[in-house]
């Protein structure tokens, strides 16, 4: 299958990349800078927020290959703070990283596998995309809108054969941790005295998470699958029972839960 990637100069992307190209698919995927090579993957440096150098990325793909059966949508970052002290500009960055950059590969995809008559996009959202994450509050919006746009995508491209499954990581081990922008704003450290200590606790989690191969071996899956499922939690059991209980438990309960969980 001809795969393409968008985000694997490291974690989710870089494994997924590493491990579909050893499995014999052609594999494309796009970086902002340089990095070091995989062997048998074809790098697109490509800013997922820019839309014409993404459909220019995926024109490239299609004239080289005649086709793309799985887009993969990885490329994201994350913003750590109180949602009050978050700048216009920090806000912006982060819906058009995670969510717009997901967008703008989408629509840019779409004309050729409709032509196709099949295809498989694959999201990554995140277990912050069906909870609202404390401190995390726009990293999660991102995530949620995500889930809005692909339940409405589903719906509206099943007709032409394409599949749209939804990933949700919980708590990996990756260089998202130490890439997250934190509000430097000594005033919000001053107004939530808790903020420390929660995203203190948020970086031991992730530090102590799973590996990155774990969610590469679950895409991989996900792809041979003929009839995928709509989405799946790729997480510790304690965070995908967080997920069940956010869906079947009172709103208050489960807010009295994860605030708990923080200490809020």
């Amino acid at each position: 299958m001809v795969v393409l990637i968008t985000g694997i100069s490291s974690g989710f992307g870089l494994e997924t990349a590493r491990l579909l190209a050893q499995e014999g698919h052609t594999v494309y995927g796009t970086v902002r800078r340089d990095v070091e090579q995989l062997p048998g993957v074809h790098y697109l440096k490509v800013d997922v927020r820019d839309r014409e150098a993404v459909q220019s990325a995926v024109q490239q793909v299609v004239d080289q290959e005649g086709r793309i059966d799985v887009l993969i949508n990885n490329a994201g970052m994350g913003i750590g703070g109180p949602v009050e002290f978050a700048t216009e500009e920090e806000i912006r960055e982060q819906m058009d990283a995670n969510f717009m950059g997901l967008v703008h590969f989408v629509t840019a995809v779409l004309p050729f596998m409709r032509k196709q008559g099949e295809g498989k996009i694959i999201a990554m959202s995140s277990i912050g995309g069906v909870m609202g994450l404390p401190f995390q509050g726009f990293y999660s919006a991102s995530k949620f809108a995500i889930e809005g746009y692909c339940e409405a995508l589903r719906l509206e491209i099943q007709q032409f054969g394409i599949q749209v499954v939804v990933v949700r990581p919980g708590d990996f081990s990756t260089g998202f941790t130490a890439s997250r922008k934190k509000t430097p704003n000594p005033e919000a450290m001053k107004a939530y005295q808790t903020y420390a200590e929660s995203m203190n606790k948020v970086e031991h989690d992730e530090t102590g998470g799973l590996k990155p191969q774990v969610l590469a071996r679950k895409i991989s899956q996900i792809i041979r699958k003929k009839r995928p499922c709509h989405g799946y939690v790729v997480a510790s059991f304690e965070q995908r029972l967080s997920v069940l209980l956010k869906r079947i438990l009172p709103a208050r309960w489960f807010e009295k839960i994860l605030g708990s969980y923080y200490k809020l």
